[in-house]
């Protein structure tokens, strides 16, 4: 079961671009990251399922179980990996910072980057670039070599130009993110300025925490002109220029993402289309509300290597008592990122879907 387990993450791990190599003939030269597999470790610290490797150096580990096995508590195995490494072996830091679990089925990550690295759920291994990405982070920044570490520096929301629910609403949000809550629900009644409330925490979040990029998944495709009309129209605080002026903002027409966009705006419909691998989406369908074309069973979806899940920090999903839940979900919990919702009327299943109501 374990060697079935062992193809399948092979399978996984080239998706994602890694090259998956035996110890007896590791070339740590063949591509950015390479995992090798059955690497032997430091005496009494065993054989590394697969050592993983970027730019020459180990940077992470993962601990491979046959399909079935819960992982819960697993993360302690891939753990004594991270500081077992061979005297002789070039580690990027120790201990290793990047730790996996998988079973073929189901893959647990631990960034030992975070304040408090814990494991949890992702859909697929992040890509080599991504982990270079974060280990330049560090060694730039050594105390916010996370986003979650960085989400700890947020400062108190300033009240000019925001309404007393805003305020409220931010800081509760950011409140849960520095918890390390990853999913967190805002219930705002209509009219109360939520899109306004999402663009000053998007802001917040890219200036003060370095978010790379955020996602705002909209419900129809006029929404989506209405987000985008609230970012170009955003004063930032303190500074007073227009968010759209600092920074790139997206409304996906085409299944294309812009790499200089720090906010791409989109519709779970046309989401859903491009991890599809689908080139266009009919018009129509992008002026249908999530609900009114939602498919008869939830839709399942599968790794695209153009968006992996790292592609975004932070989702914000408006009108999300109609789109999030239910048949959408899995388009959703397809990133690791932040979940933010925002909604007026919450249905049950999304209070389960976030586990947290906050405003």
């Amino acid at each position: 079961a374990e060697a079935r387990a062992r193809v399948e993450i092979d399978r996984q791990l080239a998706e994602c671009g890694w090259v998956v190599q035996d110890r007896s003939g590791m070339n740590l030269y063949a591509g950015q990251g390479v995992a090798v597999r059955e690497f032997i470790m430091a005496s009494g610290h065993g054989r590394a399922d697969y050592l993983l490797f970027v730019d020459q150096k180990a940077v992470g580990a993962i601990e491979a179980k046959p399909s079935g096995t819960p992982l819960a508590g697993v993360e302690s195995q891939s753990a004594k990996y991270s500081t077992g490494l061979p005297s002789d072996l070039p580690a990027v830091v120790s201990p290793l910072p990047f730790l996996y679990e998988a079973t073929g089925d189901e893959t647990m990550f631990t960034d030992g980057f975070d304040p408090e690295p814990r494991s949890r759920p992702v859909f697929a291994f992040h890509r080599p670039e991504a982990l270079a990405r974060w280990l330049r982070q560090w060694v730039e920044d050594a105390d916010g070599g996370s986003l979650r570490a960085r989400v700890q520096r947020l400062t108190p929301v300033p009240r000019d130009g925001l309404r007393r629910i805003q305020v409220e609403a931010i800081s509760k949000l950011e409140a849960s993110l520095k918890a390390n809550r990853p999913r967190a629900l805002a219930q705002m009644a209509t009219g109360s300025g939520k899109t306004f409330m999402a663009a000053n925490l998007a802001y917040r979040l890219v200036q003060q925490a370095g978010a790379e990029r955020v996602l705002f998944l909209v419900d129809r495709g006029n929404l989506g002109r209405q987000t985008l009309r609230e970012f170009q129209q955003f004063a930032t605080p303190g500074d007073g220029r227009k968010f759209t002026d600092l920074y790139n903002v997206q409304l996906l027409t085409s299944n294309r993402i812009d790499p200089a966009a720090r906010v791409v705006i989109t519709t779970v419909q046309r989401l859903y289309s491009m991890l599809r691998g689908e080139e266009e989406l009919p018009d129509d369908v992008e002026e249908m509300s999530g609900s009114e074309i939602e498919p008869d069973r939830p839709v399942e979806v599968v790794y695209n290597p153009k968006i992996p899940v790292e592609a975004f920090d932070v989702v914000v999903v408006d009108e999300c008592h109609r789109s999030i839940y239910g048949v959408w979900r899995q388009v959703i919990e397809y990133f690791d990122a932040f979940l933010v919702g925002l909604t007026a009327t919450p249905a049950k299943q999304t209070f389960g879907f976030f586990n947290q109501n906050l405003v």
